[in-house]
């Protein structure tokens, strides 16, 4: 504290000295993604057989623990307690997990795949920002899954693709006939 500072004084330059600083959490990769669900044996078969991962674990408490690659895991499941209505689109609650295949061509094969399978798709093109082509669906207990390929991505200057080159499409054959500047599919 310096001579003649009050301690509320010192508090205030210590915080404003704090809000200075930048943030000392650098995020290395997001880990894994929780869901709490209705029938953790039906959202396993899901996981599994649907979408290719693999159980690594079980713990005491009915949680399920699932891989794609070596991470222990990347999506785990809790059973719920009770059964609940899911936040409706709009309303506070979580929207969806998107996560990243090798290529759109892939995406065409995940399509057809849902489809044979049953599987509600509920979107699929490219919505905007980001300009990834991408394929949405329900898992059995109402959340939205979302695979997608070929995100922008962000170079050293830190710029995002302008709006005026967002280029949205309705499906995927929209997408790739119509790729956004610079993108070949």
């Amino acid at each position: 504290m310096l001579e003649g500072q009050t301690v509320t004084e010192e508090r205030r330059r210590q915080a404003a000295a704090a809000a200075e600083e930048t943030t000392p959490v650098k995020v290395k990769k997001l880990g894994h993604v929780v869901f709490t669900v209705s029938d953790v044996e039906r959202t396993t078969e899901f996981w599994t057989e649907i979408m290719g991962f693999q159980v690594s674990d079980r713990n005491e408490h009915g949680m399920v623990f699932l891989r794609y690659g070596s991470d222990h895991h990347t999506i785990a499941l809790v059973p719920a307690k009770s059964r609940a209505e899911l936040p409706k689109e709009g309303d506070t609650g979580f929207h969806h997990c998107a996560l990243e295949v090798a290529s759109v061509s892939e995406l065409f094969k995940i399509r057809d795949f849902l489809r044979a399978r049953g599987v509600k798709i509920i979107y699929e093109g490219r919505r905007g920002p980001g300009c990834n082509p991408g394929v949405e669906f329900v898992d059995p207990d109402g959340f939205n899954i979302e695979l997608y390929a070929s995100m922008d991505q962000i170079g050293w200057e830190g710029k995002s693709r302008p709006p005026e080159q967002w280029s949205r499409a309705k499906n995927l054959e929209e997408a790739v006939a119509n790729p956004v500047p610079g993108v070949k599919y």
